[in-house]
């Protein structure tokens, strides 16, 4: 579900594409989930069809989904390929961590502050 916050000023183009990204990233959307239309969820989100259709196609370009004209747009393959990336270098950096004996608060903290500044 996407929920459009109008308090905030990030672009509501945006905060489709990030909350459809992470429900890709987490797994709630898997590979071959077909997306609501674009005039759909525009219509749902009461934004303009421009608005969803800008957000699709940066999911677009990145590769969290494929456009297949009348039949759709779906979640892509690359999605889940993606992740599994993100949960190697996860694994890299837990046990990297455990061999440097860095408690776990400590390695969240190095974590959050090494991501804030990437």
């Amino acid at each position: 579900m996407i929920v459009i916050d109008t308090e905030t000023s990030t672009a509501p183009f945006e905060q489709i594409r990030l909350q459809l990204r992470q429900q890709i990233l987490a797994g709630e959307l898997i590979a071959g989930t077909r997306l609501p239309t674009v005039r759909r969820l525009a219509a749902d989100l009461g934004v303009a069809t421009n608005t969803v259709a800008r957000a699709y196609k940066e999911l677009e370009v990145a590769g969290f989904v494929v456009a297949r004209g009348r039949a759709g747009t779906m979640v892509a393959a690359n999605g889940d390929a993606v992740r599994r990336q993100a949960h190697a270098a996860a694994l890299t950096f837990a046990l990297s961590m455990k061999t440097l004996d860095i408690a776990w608060d400590d390695a969240i903290s190095l974590a959050a502050a090494a991501y804030a500044n990437a």
